[in-house]
């Protein structure tokens, strides 16, 4: 049984700067020009004073908007980088997969690049041939690994890539948005070697924007932001702090947004949270309220409010006719709650104006967004696709005497 209080992964009071010149010196005579005006450089502080601690066994993710300084951080853990100020304490063998392209060469094929990588990560040819086949069959290209790496399409280098970290895997591995390239089938797998990994009690350090990824196998994260730990600890609680540190950003770029479409100026759509706050940000389950308000008119007999997918789906709609609302000629008001019982991605409102003849006599076409961003609702079944479908589940031997 692993010891958990053995440490992997040590980081103390790291620091990390790059010098930036102000002036690119991209033919001779400005070479010349810039050192005659002693050209000046700019420093880019990237980690101010990151301290951590991952241990043998955990699955550790490392989290943070983009710009914070993850992939520095990883960067400065695999050795890529040379830390400015600080230490780091690496106990094991370590697998980087960081960023593709590192460590392969374009002009070789993928057989070589598979050995090249290999001694790369410290292994000798004979280890590398009890590997190969592995590696190959994982990747699934046997009838490409004589061609040339630039002939491979991006997703064929990442499955290469991954395979040979996994195969030729050490006792510390780095992964960098793994989930976020490849095909379906392709992050299937990467899931199912998660699985394995976590299960097996692999240490795995793992950066990545997907939060369900982030509660779903690590045990402990760290939230970076400018540089500086903004949390770290238990991943359930890391997550969470970086979901609503999201859900403020993008509800802030969603509002600024929002204000710019109003195609008929007597409507005006708002998208709110249950408590009347302007919200662009739902967590599957919560009420998203709409808010019409509109100009006196007595032709107006009902409105219409669609809701369509970025993408161009048009998700649902419902009619509200003004007979049908108490007061709402007096209030110039209708509230309509609708749960955000959609897909992870982003919306946007489309509201109709209608007279007695169902003739459309205005609209806000391209009305408020707001996003959905995750579509796990506790104590409720995971369903997939745009929205869940309501049904019911029984035995064969129920049907049968039924």
């Amino acid at each position: 049984m692993i010891n958990k209080k053995e440490s992997a992964v040590v980081v103390r009071d790291l620091h990390k700067e790059f010098t930036l010149p102000q002036h690119k010196n991209s033919t001779f005579k400005q070479t010349v020009v810039n050192i005659v005006k002693q050209n000046k450089k700019v420093t880019q502080k990237v980690l101010d004073g990151v301290s951590f601690t991952v241990d043998k066994g955990d699955f550790f993710g490392i989290v943070g908007r983009n710009g914070s300084g993850k992939s520095t951080l990883l960067k400065l853990i695999a050795g890529v980088y040379t830390p400015t100020a600080g230490e780091i304490e690496i106990n094991g063998g370590l697998t980087p997969f960081i960023e593709l392209g590192v460590g392969f060469n374009q002009e070789l094929t993928g057989r070589d690049n598979v050995y090249l990588n290999g001694a790369l990560m410290g292994f000798n040819r004979k280890q590398m041939n009890e590997m190969f086949d592995e590696i190959v069959e994982f990747a699934e290209l046997e009838q490409f690994m004589d061609q040339k790496l630039k002939n491979y399409s991006s997703g064929m280098q990442v499955r290469l890539a991954f395979s040979i970290a996994i195969k030729a895997k050490n006792e510390i591995l780095i992964f960098d948005e793994v989930l976020a390239v490849g095909d379906e089938a392709f992050q299937r797998k990467c899931i199912d070697v998660f699985e394995k990994y976590k299960a097996e009690g692999q240490t795995v350090i793992l950066v990545t924007h997907n939060m369900e990824t982030v509660r779903r196998f690590c045990n402990k994260a760290v939230l970076i932001n400018d540089g500086k730990i903004l949390d770290i600890g238990n991943a359930q609680i890391v997550s969470d702090h970086y979901s609503r540190l999201n859900q403020d950003v993008i509800t802030r770029s969603l509002n600024a947004t929002n204000q710019k479409y109003n195609s008929d100026k007597s409507l005006t759509v708002t998208c709110l949270n249950v408590n009347n706050k302007i919200e662009g940000a739902f967590k599957a389950g919560e009420i998203i309220r709409l808010r019409l308000t509109y100009k006196d008119d007595p032709r107006i007999y009902a409105f219409v409010f669609n809701i369509y997918k970025r993408s161009g789906e048009h998700l649902t709609g419902f009619r509200a006719t003004i007979d049908e609302i108490d007061n709402v000629r007096n209030t110039k008001e209708i509230i309509a709650d609708i749960p955000a019982r959609f897909a992870v991605g982003k919306y946007h409102v489309f509201v109709q104006k209608l007279d007695s003849t169902e003739q459309v006599i205005g609209d806000v076409f391209d009305g408020p967004e707001f996003m959905v961003t995750s579509n796990l609702v506790k104590g409720e079944t995971v369903w997939s696709g745009l929205v869940p479908i309501e049904h019911t589940l029984y035995s064969a031997e129920k049907y049968t005497k039924d």
